[in-house]
């Protein structure tokens, strides 16, 4: 069984390691989406234009954080093989389960939303894109 124990620990330390990498992508993402926007309305970018990119990236970052939640799903998996002693077979299998529970295509969609409209995901982007509707309806 140590190498099956050894198999799970690389996986959820490189699993853990690439959750961590997701969380700052996503930070990223939301900081340029404050920086772009409030640079455009100093500089008087279209409203249409801001409100787009803020929309566009609240789209990228929940692309990021439903792979993240992937991620964390399967951490817990593996956490709960390690602690019940799991066969070496079910190591490394963060994809093989993924394409099982797949939902199809309006099942990924629906999980890109999901994730999209987290509190906290969706902000700053909702209040971007409703500063740029104002914006918009006042000139």
């Amino acid at each position: 069984m140590p190498h099956n124990s050894a198999a799970l620990s690389l996986e959820w330390t490189t699993l853990q390691n690439n959750y961590e990498q997701a969380e700052r992508s996503a930070l990223l993402v939301k900081l340029a989406a404050v920086v772009l926007c409030v640079g455009g309305y100093a500089l008087g970018v279209p409203y249409e234009l801001i409100g787009a990119t803020a929309l566009l990236l609240w789209v990228q970052e929940s692309l990021c954080r439903t792979s993240q939640a992937r991620l964390g799903e399967r951490i817990v998996r593996v956490e709960a093989l390690v602690k019940n002693v799991a066969p070496a077979s079910a190591a490394c299998q963060l994809h093989t389960e993924w394409l099982a529970s797949r939902k199809g295509s309006a099942g990924l969609l629906g999980e890109y939303a999901a994730h999209a409209l987290r509190p906290t995901v969706a902000f700053p982007y909702a209040v971007l894109v409703v500063a740029a509707l104002v914006a918009y309806s006042g000139q």
